[in-house]
C-alpha cells in the first residue's frame, strides 16, 4: 500500500515538474520576443548624387539617360505599416514621419496582439486646393483613438482618404479646418496658411516644442518665443502687444484685420496679414514684399509669390510641406536646366579663372570691405556662385540701411600693425563651407531637374531643411534678411543678410526650432560669433529658400555670360534654355498691381497698430498691467519688480482649477489667454483676473 502512495506521488510530482518546465520555457521565449530590440531608424539620408561632368544624352533633347529619383522620398501611402503582432503599443505623435529612403512606410511592421495606444497625428493629406488621396495600412488588434489620423485637410473638394481593413476597433478622431487655417491640438502638420510661411518666419504654426535646448519659452497669441525681460498683454478685443524690456514695443497683433507687425532689433519693421482665402500679404520697408496665393497641383500644395521691389516684378513658387507639427514652404524652382549645365556647374572647370565684378565703385564694397572678399581666382562654379550670393545679400543690406534706417553693424578695429593685412570676418573657412552646401544644392536641383522631365513633382522632404537636418551631418546657412533670434538664455539679437550660421546638430523630433552657431556677423547689434542662437523651422526654410533662390540667379547669369569674361564656355548640351516647371505652367495667372497691394496693406498696418496699441488691457483696473500706451522709458519687467495687486476686472474670473505641474498648454486650455504674460527667463507668470499663475520651467509652481 505505501509503495503504491509512493509511486502516485512520484508521478504527480514528475507531471507537476514538466509541466514547470514547459511554463518556464514558455515564459523565456516571452521575454526574449518582449526584449527584441526594434528595427534600427532608417539610415541618414544620403545626398544627391553628384552631377556628371558629361552627361550621357538622351533620345530627347540631351538629357540624362539614367532616370534619378529623388534620394529621400516621402512615403505617401500612409503613416505605419500594417500592425498585425504581439505587443502592446504605445502613443505615437505625429505618424507621418517625413521623408524616408527607400521603405514606403515611415515605420516598419510591429507585431503586437494587445491594444494599441493613441496614435497622434496619422497620414495626413494637407490639400487645400483639391485631390489627393491618404491611406492607412490595415490594422489587427485594437486600435486606441487615433487624434488627426489619415485625416484629409481637403478645404477645397475633391482627393479621397482611405483606411486600410481594420480587425477590431479602430476610432478616428479628425481634425476639421476652418475658416482661416488649421490649428489642430495633435501633431499632426497643420494647414495654417497653406503656402504661405512669413519671409523670415514671425508667424509659424506653434512656439518652440518641448525639445527645444533653450529655456521654456511661453506660447502666446504670437507663436514665437518670447525673449526674458518682455511683457504682454491681451487688449479688451483680443488683440495683442509685446514689449521689449526697455519698453519698446517688438510685436502687435489685429486679431480683427489679421495683421501681425514686428519691429526688429535693428529698426525695420516687416507686416504679415493673412486673409481668409488664405492669401499672404508681406511688408517689408526696404526689402522686397510680396502677395502669396496658394493653388493645387497633383493634389498637393503650391503657392506663387509675386514679389515687388523697386519697380521690379518677379514670381517664386513653393511647395507646402508639414515637418515638426509645422507648415514650411519648400522652394521650388520655376525651371530647370538640362542636366549637362548643372554637371558644368558642378565640377572642377578645366582651369581655375579670374573674374571682375566691378564693384570698386560700388559704396557697399566699401562699406563691407572689412567682412567680405571675393576668391582671386575660381576654380569651379560652386565658388563663383558662393560670391554671387554673399554679395547680393551684403547689397540689400547696404539698400535697406539706406532705406528704412536700418542698424548697422560695427566694423572691428583695425589692426595695430597697419603694414599687416586684416583678414575678412567672413574667413576662406567660412567660405569653403558655403561652397559645399552651393554644390548640394546644384547636385539636389540636377535631381530634380531630371523629375521634371519626367513629369514628376519635386519631393519637398528631399528639398527642404528636412533632409538637411536628418542626414547626420553639419550644415552651414546664410540669412538672408534681417531676422531677430534669442540665443539659450533668452536673449535677443539679429542676424542680417550675408550673416553664416552652421547647424551642428538635429534639433529633438518634437522641436519647432533648431540650435545654431554663429559663425560670422557684422558686429553689434548682432549675434555675437561663436554665440548659439534658437532659429524657428520656418525661419530656417526660408533660409535655404534664399540660398537656393539666389544659386538660381546666379546660375542664370552663368549662363547669359558664359565664355565672356574670363568665364568658360557651356558645352554644346548644356547651352539649351531652361525648361519650365511643370508645376510652375499651372499656377493660376499672377497678381495684378501688386505694388498698389502692398502699400495699401502698409497703410492699414500703421492704422492698427495705433489703434491696437490705445487699446485697454483686459485686466484695465490692473496697476502693473502693461500701459495702454506703451512707454519707451518703462522699465524692463525683472524678477525684483512689484508683483501687481490684481483686483476685479471687465473680465470674467478664471474659475476652473489649476494644479501644480500643469503645463503652460494645460493652464492655457483651463484658464483661457491670461490679461498679461511676464517672461522672465526661465520664470513666466500668466496674470488672470483673480489669480496670478507662475511658472518654472514650463511648469505650474505657484497659484496665487
Amino acid at each position: 500500500m505505501k509503495t503504491q502512495v509512493v509511486r502516485k506521488a512520484m508521478r504527480s510530482l514528475s507531471a507537476a515538474t514538466m509541466l514547470a518546465a514547459v511554463l518556464g520555457l514558455c515564459s523565456v521565449t516571452g521575454m526574449a520576443t518582449d526584449k527584441k530590440p526594434p528595427s534600427p531608424p532608417p539610415a541618414p539620408k544620403a545626398p544627391p548624387p553628384r552631377p556628371s561632368s558629361a552627361p550621357h544624352p538622351m533620345s530627347s533633347g540631351g538629357s540624362h539617360t539614367t532616370p534619378t529619383t529623388s534620394s529621400h522620398p516621402m512615403t505617401t501611402t500612409g503613416s505605419h505599416g500594417p500592425t498585425t503582432g504581439t505587443m502592446t503599443h504605445g502613443p505615437t505623435t505625429t505618424g507621418t514621419h517625413g521623408p524616408t529612403t527607400t521603405t514606403t512606410t515611415t515605420r516598419g511592421p510591429i507585431t503586437t496582439t494587445g491594444a494599441h495606444g493613441p496614435t497622434t497625428g496619422g497620414a495626413t493629406n494637407m490639400n487645400t486646393g483639391g485631390g489627393g488621396t491618404t491611406t492607412h495600412g490595415p490594422t489587427t488588434g485594437t486600435h486606441g483613438p487615433t487624434t488627426g489620423g489619415a485625416t484629409n485637410m481637403n478645404t477645397r473638394g475633391g482627393g479621397t482618404t482611405t483606411h486600410g481593413p481594420t480587425t477590431g476597433t479602430h476610432t478616428v478622431t479628425g481634425v476639421s479646418p476652418n475658416a482661416t487655417g488649421v490649428h489642430p491640438s495633435a501633431g499632426t502638420s497643420t494647414g495654417l496658411h497653406p503656402g504661405m510661411s512669413p519671409g523670415a518666419g514671425v508667424h509659424p504654426a506653434t512656439g518652440i516644442g518641448a525639445g527645444t535646448h533653450g529655456p521654456a519659452a511661453s506660447h502666446t497669441v504670437f507663436n514665437r518665443p518670447a525673449p526674458v525681460g518682455s511683457n504682454e498683454h491681451i487688449t479688451r478685443t483680443g488683440s495683442a502687444v509685446r514689449m521689449r524690456p526697455n519698453g519698446h514695443v517688438s510685436d502687435i497683433h489685429d486679431v480683427h484685420r489679421g495683421i501681425d507687425v514686428h519691429h526688429n532689433l535693428s529698426g525695420g519693421r516687416r507686416v504679415i496679414v493673412d486673409r481668409p482665402d488664405h492669401t499672404r500679404v508681406f511688408v517689408e520697408r526696404g526689402r522686397p514684399g510680396y502677395v502669396q496665393r496658394g493653388y493645387s497641383y497633383h493634389g498637393h500644395d503650391f503657392g506663387r509669390r509675386t514679389y515687388y521691389y523697386h519697380g521690379h516684378e518677379y514670381h517664386r513658387y513653393y511647395r507646402g510641406y508639414g515637418y515638426h507639427g509645422v507648415f514650411l514652404n519648400v522652394y521650388s524652382p520655376g525651371y530647370y536646366y538640362r542636366p549637362a549645365f548643372y554637371g558644368w556647374a558642378y565640377n572642377p572647370w578645366a582651369a581655375p579663372i579670374s573674374f571682375g565684378w566691378g564693384w570698386g565703385g560700388n559704396p557697399w564694397y566699401g562699406h563691407f570691405g572689412y567682412y567680405f572678399q571675393p576668391y582671386p581666382v575660381y576654380p569651379s562654379a560652386a565658388f563663383w556662385l558662393t560670391d554671387y550670393l554673399i554679395s547680393q545679400d551684403l547689397q540689400a543690406a547696404y539698400a535697406a540701411h539706406q532705406e528704412a534706417g536700418e542698424a548697422d553693424g560695427t566694423a572691428p578695429p583695425p589692426a595695430q600693425d597697419a603694414s599687416s593685412s586684416q583678414q575678412p570676418v567672413l574667413t576662406p573657412e567660412i567660405k569653403q563651407m558655403i561652397a559645399d552646401e552651393v554644390k548640394n544644392q546644384l547636385a539636389l536641383e540636377n535631381q530634380e531637374a531630371q523629375q521634371n522631365a519626367q513629369q514628376q513633382d519635386p519631393d519637398p522632404g528631399s528639398s527642404g531643411i528636412a533632409r538637411l537636418l536628418s542626414d547626420g551631418r553639419p550644415h552651414v546657412f546664410v540669412a538672408g534678411g534681417n531676422l531677430d533670434v534669442m540665443d539659450v538664455n533668452g536673449q535677443e539679437c539679429v542676424v542680417s543678410d550675408g550673416d553664416t550660421l552652421q547647424l551642428r546638430e538635429a534639433p529633438p523630433s518634437d522641436a519647432t526650432s533648431a540650435n545654431l552657431v554663429v559663425l560670422s556677423s557684422k558686429g553689434k547689434p548682432e549675434c555675437q560669433i561663436s554665440l548659439t542662437v534658437q532659429v524657428q523651422l520656418t525661419d530656417l526654410q526660408e533660409m535655404q529658400n534664399h540660398m537656393r533662390e539666389t544659386i538660381d540667379q546666379g546660375l542664370k547669369d552663368l549662363q547669359d555670360k558664359q565664355g565672356t569674361g574670363g568665364l568658360p564656355a557651356v558645352p554644346p548640351s548644356a547651352a539649351a534654355p531652361p525648361a519650365e516647371a511643370q508645376y510652375a505652367s499651372a499656377a493660376p495667372p499672377p497678381e495684378t498691381n501688386v505694388s498698389a497691394e502692398l502699400q495699401q496693406q502698409d497703410q492699414q498696418s500703421q492704422q492698427a497698430e495705433k489703434e491696437v496699441t490705445a487699446e485697454p488691457a483686459q485686466d484695465a483696473n490692473d496697476p502693473g498691467a502693461a500701459s495702454a500706451a506703451p512707454d519707451a522709458g518703462a522699465q524692463p519687467a525683472d524678477a525684483a519688480a512689484p508683483e501687481p495687486d490684481v483686483a476685479a476686472a471687465a473680465t470674467p474670473p478664471a474659475t476652473a482649477a489649476v494644479e501644480l505641474g500643469q503645463t503652460i498648454d494645460q493652464v492655457r486650455a483651463a484658464l483661457g489667454a491670461p490679461a498679461r504674460i511676464a517672461n522672465l527667463g526661465p520664470k513666466v507668470v500668466f496674470y488672470y483676473n483673480d489669480k496670478k499663475v507662475t511658472f518654472i520651467d514650463g511648469k505650474v509652481t505657484e497659484v496665487r
